[in-house]
């Protein structure tokens, strides 16, 4: 990597460093108030969103002013180093709402388009996910693994459904010709969880239409440096389009791939 980009262990663990932050910072929140949709109405945005995505951009710019930024919420600046960093300052926003332990602060870098660090924090408990390329992934600074389940019948899968009614309504028809052929299906509500949970083993895969980089960006990185395997939509693709992320347990994926390409997972899903 370009001395100018700094090194990689450099950028998870200010990904760490600063995600934790935020954590603290949300669960020291007294308030859940909605004051915007985003999507659709189901999709909300809370004051605290906004508050830790600033926090965020804030803490990047003063510890890596020449980064560029793509935030949720609508942070962006344009890089000058050639690092981006990709942000959700709560993913699992409806959880977040609901007093559902099960949402989380979301940071990565990005070079050229391709992921190369990153930190989710479950900001309800505390539970931190980390990885760099080529240094492994870690959870609470114990090394992952992802499982190693090969057949399909034997697979617990992650997934998750769109605000859009009518996306949902399809992905519902996919799940009638995926469930019989898995060992269960879990919603968690949690993309960037999903994802960490496929690097600690606690499922064995995850996939979902239509959801955007700041989604899947950091635990991308930190389930494929657990050994799983991923097909992801291009980090500037729009949530918009439809386009499947599936990660799975690196013994898993090839016959997985082949049962979800069957059902029609791999196909966009519209609006």
């Amino acid at each position: 990597m370009n001395s100018q980009l700094g090194d990689l262990r450099d950028l998870r663990d200010t990904a760490v460093l600063i995600a934790q932050e935020t954590a603290a910072l949300i669960r020291s929140s007294t308030t859940r108030e909605v004051m915007a949709t985003k999507s659709s109405s189901v999709d909300p945005v809370t004051v605290v969103d906004t508050m830790a995505e600033e926090h965020i951009a804030t803490r990047l710019a003063e510890l890596r002013p020449d980064d560029g930024l793509i935030g949720e919420e609508g942070n962006e600046r344009a890089s000058r180093s050639g690092v981006s960093w990709v942000v959700d300052p709560i993913d699992g926003t409806v959880n977040f709402l609901y007093g559902i332990p099960e949402y989380a602060v979301s940071i990565a870098a990005a070079v050229d388009g391709e992921v190369v660090a990153g930190a989710v924090v479950n900001a309800a408990t505390g539970v931190v996910y980390s990885a760099a390329a080529g240094e492994g992934a870690t959870r609470d600074g114990q090394p992952l693994r992802c499982t190693t389940v090969e057949d399909p019948s034997r697979a617990l899968l992650a997934t998750g459904f769109s605000y859009s009614a009518s996306r949902r309504r399809a992905q519902a028809e996919l799940l009638t010709r995926i469930l019989p052929q898995v060992r269960d299906i879990r919603r968690m509500g949690a993309a960037a969880l999903d994802l960490c949970r496929v690097a600690e083993g606690s499922v064995d895969a995850y996939y979902e239409h239509g959801i955007n980089c700041w989604d899947y960006a950091a635990g991308l990185v930190i389930a494929r440096e657990s050994g799983a395997v991923a097909r992801v939509p291009r980090l500037s693709t729009p949530g918009s389009l439809g386009e499947v992320t599936f990660v799975a347990a690196g013994p898993l994926a090839p016959a997985l791939t082949s049962v979800l390409t069957e059902a029609g997972v791999f196909t966009s899903l519209g609006r």
